[in-house]
């Protein structure tokens, strides 16, 4: 099996390019050599994606039976229009890396893959589509629907669009999962989001890696939306972030419509929290049929910390530095409870 992978240097990437070599495939990289090292035992081509000129040398190193592209999650429709097409003769399958914000009904609805998708043209560029007055939909919704079209228009049958919610696991670059075990670790009354029973779906980097690399490897087309078949309570999981870290503390579930009256962000200042009805109601059950198996969550959050607790480093990412609620905002509403 020859594989192509777009990115493959941090995170879901490079996870999945570590698991391709340890099946034995022969793996290329195509990536601009810049966040992040290539992994040992690929052919590394450096590149921008956005270049015609690279495109053609890149195809140049062809063939492949599969591409995973990793690395469009912050381009245009168009760009991603322009890759398939440079592409198309070079590989059999194209396996994409989309997500859940393509659904008109995200963050609102419960969602299945039948439920309908945001309208956006395969060429779009930057500024198609608007973020709504309450969130939703997103401008990055409408851009990754593009980028899904422009994948379909030129692969067909040939594709595979996988639709992850939240990836946790160790190389995370985003901060959800690392924020919340360093302030378990720190103890004390920890600021919680009620209801405790609450569920939500992380899923596993190293698992969605594993099915990606499942698709390339099959005949299926298609979307498929990849959140946990049976997740975690938020109390299990940051019962298992205090146990992991050993940290002294001990959740406090404040009400939602309190956490937002003392201006919490959603999403962010307390990461997964999110009282939209549809954020953690996402059947991925067809992906579960085509072999999606997701390890339990308390696994996840003991190989991050270790991963975390050893030096763990991701990639720099601007989005790190969005989550986390401030000591100080964080003990004035815990005062007031």
């Amino acid at each position: 099996m020859r594989l192509l992978v777009m990115g493959g240097t941090w995170f879901l990437g490079k996870h999945i390019v570590e698991g391709a070599l340890s099946r034995g495939w022969e793996v290329t990289t195509f990536n601009r050599g810049r966040s992040g090292r290539d992994v040992d035992g690929v052919e590394p081509v450096h590149g921008d994606r956005t270049s015609r000129v690279d495109l053609e040398r890149l195809a140049g190193h062809e063939p492949w039976d599969a591409v995973i592209d990793t690395s469009s999650s912050e381009l245009p429709p168009g760009d991603v229009l322009a890759a398939t097409t440079a592409l198309r003769t070079a590989t059999r399958r194209w396996v994409h890396i989309s997500t859940v914000s393509v659904y008109e009904g995200w963050p609102h609805q419960p969602l299945t893959d039948a439920s309908p998708l945001l309208e956006c043209p395969a060429d779009a560029d930057e500024s198609y589509g608007y973020t709504g007055e309450d969130g939703s939909p997103t401008k990055y919704g409408f851009q990754k629907a593009g980028g899904e079209r422009a994948v379909t228009d030129v692969f067909g049958d040939a594709a595979v669009l996988l639709r992850p919610g939240v990836i946790l696991g160790p190389g995370e670059y985003v901060g959800r999962l690392p924020w919340w075990l360093e302030r378990a670790k720190r103890g004390g009354r920890i600021l919680a989001p009620a209801p405790a029973e609450q569920r939500i779906q992380p899923v596993d980097v190293r698992d969605v890696a594993r099915f990606a690399l499942d698709q390339a490897a099959s005949s299926t087309s298609g979307g498929y939306n990849i959140t946990h078949p049976d997740g975690m309570t938020f109390s299990g999981f940051l019962d298992a972030c205090l146990s992991e870290t050993g940290g002294p503390g001990a959740p406090v579930w404040v009400d939602p419509a309190v956490l937002v009256e003392q201006g919490v962000k959603q999403w962010t200042e307390l990461p997964l929290w999110r009282t939209h009805a549809g954020v953690w109601s996402v059947d991925s059950s067809r992906a579960v049929a085509a072999g999606l198996g997701c390890r339990p969550l308390a696994e996840t959050i003991r190989d991050t910390w270790r991963w975390w607790a050893a030096d763990g480093r991701p990639v720099d990412h601007p989005r790190w530095a969005e989550h986390g609620i401030a000591a100080e905002k964080e003990a004035k509403i815990l005062a007031s409870v």
